[in-house]
């Protein structure tokens, strides 16, 4: 089994001028330590304006310098949100290649859509239409990371004439992808498109059994056409994450956080009212605690009864248990001491033997994936005959403009050239 840890980067009010700044760097120290500990991934979810839930909008910079403090853990975009009115396909391509490059091959490329009013609305997105966005999204921009030149698209929700999209990534077609879900009908959904599962809706053993079973099944049923360029076959389950040889200790230290997540998140994408600036979510979270129903994460506890529930997840199917450790208040050195107790007495129970299972799950998977590989309707490339030539607007614009003008100052060092001159002069 793996192991990830997800950041939201959230940071309950109040605030002073420098909090943000120590929110962030605690967690690059925390995704360091992970590292050296033998952690397997560290996802970093896109979110915009949810204060205190995530103060993560740009987690690709986040993943960038966890990148260069680190050398082995996965760096996880999740979720970039894939609709075009969040980030056009090509910026997403651009900046997941990057990261791959950046990472020496370790990125993962999670998507999704939101369901928060506060981020679709903030982005004039149409909720009733984010799952088709997603889709006709995620399809192209896999094709730009992994076609030279993207042969160009006339969609629904975006278009953009043939390019090449670059840098390409390290990883060949692309990185893993991964689509967030927070029920079994997008668990179907990541299995029919042939992509990772990234559960956040927090089941026990019993259910997350249930699920993985209907995901892999549909992996190897004729429902699967994959999405993007491979078939990442994967299935992942978020929990509340908090460990010490005290069960009561573990409970005191990472109870609270893992229950204000749910809060918060239920806050913005359920039952909330929300002014921006105004509203203190965390004084919300204080004011109906008593009432609100008991949250156990699987990942607080003891070592012992981790290495107990953890071992259920691996018999349930799940490939990677993802741990919510920077929730509510939970203070950057709990988090440590959680981590380093983790990696020392529970890990090692579950690591052993983790080759040998991936050799047979890739062997037992290999003929369904290269089925479903068979049944993806590819985009056709171009021809060298059919890609367009982009001519550079000083062939068009009239000679003695501000373009030209412009032009035949960088290569004339101030003489006006005529533009036909600055064509031949380049080769053309």
């Amino acid at each position: 089994m793996r192991f990830g840890l997800l950041y939201e980067l959230q940071l309950p009010r109040p605030w002073d001028e420098f909090a943000e700044h120590r929110m962030i760097h605690d967690a690059l120290a925390e995704v360091q330590l992970a590292d050296q500990l033998g952690f397997d991934c560290v996802w970093a979810n896109e979110h915009h304006f949810l204060e205190e839930y995530s103060h993560s909008s740009a987690p690709e910079v986040f993943l960038a310098a966890a990148a260069a403090r680190t050398k082995n853990i996965h760096v996880g975009h999740a979720v970039v949100l894939s609709p075009p009115g969040y980030n056009p396909p090509a910026r997403v391509a651009e900046r997941i290649a990057t990261l791959d490059l950046v990472s020496s091959g370790r990125a993962e490329w999670g998507t999704g859509a939101s369901s928060s009013r506060s981020e679709l609305e903030g982005f004039d997105i149409d909720a009733a239409q984010k799952k088709a966005m997603w889709a006709e999204a995620t399809e192209q921009t896999a094709n730009m990371l992994a076609m030279s030149p993207y042969p160009g698209f006339q969609g629904q929700f975006f278009s953009m004439p043939a390019r090449n999209v670059i840098p390409k990534p390290y990883q060949k077609p692309h990185p893993p992808i991964w689509v967030a879900c927070s029920n079994r009908e997008t668990i179907h959904t990541a299995a029919r498109n042939g992509i990772g599962a990234l559960a956040f809706a927090f089941v026990d053993p019993e259910e997350a059994s249930k699920w993985a079973g209907e995901y892999y099944d549909i992996i190897k049923s004729e429902e699967c056409v994959p999405i993007g360029h491979s078939v990442n076959a994967n299935i992942a389950m978020a929990t509340g994450f908090s460990v010490h040889e005290s069960e009561a200790e573990a409970m005191a230290r990472g109870q609270e956080g893992f229950q204000y997540f749910g809060f918060a998140l239920g806050h913005f994408y359920v039952y909330g009212q929300h002014k921006p600036g105004v509203t203190n979510v965390w004084d919300r979270f204080e004011r109906a605690r008593d009432k609100l129903p008991p949250t156990k994460g699987n990942g607080i506890g003891t070592p012992e009864q981790l290495i107990g529930r953890m071992k259920q997840y691996q018999d349930a199917g799940i490939d990677q248990v993802i741990f919510i450790q920077q929730a509510g208040r939970n203070t950057h050195e709990h988090i440590v001491a959680s981590l380093e107790l983790f990696a020392d007495k529970v890990m090692p129970e579950l690591k052993a033997g983790q080759a040998e299972r991936d050799a047979r799950k890739q062997a037992e998977l290999a003929p369904y994936i290269e089925a479903a590989m068979k049944r993806k309707k590819w985009m056709a490339p171009l021809t060298e005959d059919q890609i367009p030539t982009v001519a550079a607007y000083g062939r068009t614009v009239v000679a003695g403009g501000p373009v030209a003008g412009a032009l035949a100052a960088r290569r004339g060092g101030g003489i006006e050239i005529p533009t036909e001159d600055l064509a031949e002069a380049a080769g053309d």
